[in-house]
C-alpha cells in the first residue's frame, strides 16, 4: 500500500474537538486506528477522488443507514401485508392490565 501525503485539512496528530457552534453546526469525531487501516482508507479515498474525511463520512453514513433500515424496514408478500394491516387497524380491546396501567399517574407527574 502506498502512503499518501497528509493533507493540511487532516492533521495526523490528536485534534481538539471544537464546539458545534464554532464549526457551523458540525461536530468532530476523533479516531485512533492502526496505520495499515488508515493507509487502506487513504488508498480507497484516493481511488474515488475523495479526502479521507469525505470517504469516512460517506462510508459511515451508508453503513449507519443500512443498519437502521435493517432494524426498521421489512418486506412482506401482499397477502401477509394485508393481514398485518388488518391487525394494526383492528387492535384487540384493552385488557384489565392495560386499563390499570393507563389509570396510573406517570412517574414524571408524581409530586
Amino acid at each position: 500500500m502506498s502512503k499518501l501525503p497528509q493533507r493540511a485539512s487532516e492533521p495526523s496528530g490528536p485534534t481538539v474537538a471544537q464546539p458545534e457552534a464554532a464549526l457551523g453546526g458540525k461536530g468532530s469525531i476523533n479516531l485512533r486506528i492502526e496505520t495499515d487501516t488508515r493507509e487502506l482508507i487513504d488508498d480507497a479515498a484516493a481511488v474515488l477522488g475523495k479526502t479521507r474525511t469525505q470517504f469516512m463520512v460517506d462510508s459511515a453514513r451508508r453503513e449507519a443507514t443500512d443498519v437502521l433500515l435493517e432494524q426498521r424496514l421489512f418486506a412482506l408478500e401482499p397477502e401477509r401485508y394485508d393481514a398485518f394491516v388488518r391487525v394494526l387497524d383492528n387492535p384487540p380491546a384493552p385488557g384489565p392490565k392495560l386499563r390499570a396501567l393507563l389509570r396510573r399517574v406517570p412517574a414524571w407527574q408524581k409530586p
